[in-house]
């Protein structure tokens, strides 16, 4: 089992700047990739960015230059920082570990954490 504990979040403006982390601890191996993903009311959720085990890294258009995914293994931590923020940016942020045990791939979710971007 992989846990995922997000902070960082919380209300910003438009134009601001926040930064979530995203700290994993359990069996914490052969983790392929960890990322955000979010969920605005009456919407589905959608991938923000994600990271793996080479550093490659990849965004939605939506938050494409202005968000930077970033990880730490040595903290088993990954990090969002979103600049330029846009009241569309409000949801709640999720991040996610997807770990490849044998043949089984599964993905951990964490708690969430919301953000608010006022105009």
């Amino acid at each position: 089992q992989v846990q995922l504990v997000e902070s960082g979040g919380g209300l910003g403006q438009a134009g601001g700047s926040l930064r979530l982390s995203c700290a994993a601890s359990g069996s914490i191996f052969n983790i392929l990739s960890m990322g955000w993903h979010r969920q605005a009311p009456g919407k589905q959720r959608e991938m923000v960015a994600t990271i793996n085990l080479s550093f490659s890294r990849d965004y939605s258009d939506s938050v494409k230059g202005r968000f930077t995914i970033s990880r730490d293994n040595a903290k088993s931590t990954v990090y969002l920082q979103m600049n330029n923020l846009r009241p569309e940016d409000t949801a709640v942020y999720y991040c996610v570990a997807k770990q490849l045990l044998g043949t089984k791939l599964t993905n951990y979710w964490g708690q969430g954490t919301q953000v608010t971007v006022s105009s």
